[in-house]
């Protein structure tokens, strides 16, 4: 196997957002491993990864990472609502609200807002 380098970290990095937007996680995941390996603190890489694990319907290695970046990040609206997609998908909707409106409240997108349902008071 080639010696991995920050430039290979980046090509990876890169590899893995094509291969999710051609609808194969699986190979993303499989991208941002290693990189996710030599820079465990790089958020971006983690958040495709957890898209990545949404999109193959890993809910638990998605709802993991979602959460390591809003440790990070707590004022990532994507993030929030991403977990809270994850969380709704997982059948845990009281969980998922509260990050649904927590991203509208950081974010009021539409989508974040109707998600939120602010009016079902």
């Amino acid at each position: 196997m080639p010696e991995q380098t920050p430039e290979t970290h980046v090509i990876d990095f890169r590899a893995a957002e094509q291969l999710l937007e051609a609808r194969d996680p699986r190979g993303a995941v499989k991208l941002l491993d290693s990189v996710i390996a030599a820079h465990p603190e790089n958020t971006a890489a983690r958040l495709l990864r957890a898209r990545a694990f949404f999109a193959a319907a890993q809910l638990r290695p998605a709802e993991l990472e979602f959460q390591i970046v809003l440790e990070r990040e707590p004022d990532n609206a994507f993030a929030h609502f991403a977990l809270a997609r994850t969380l709704q998908r997982a059948n845990r909707p009281d969980e998922a609200l509260r990050h649904f409106r927590l991203a509208a409240a950081l974010d009021p997108r539409p989508d974040f807002v109707e998600a939120a349902r602010f009016d079902d008071r």
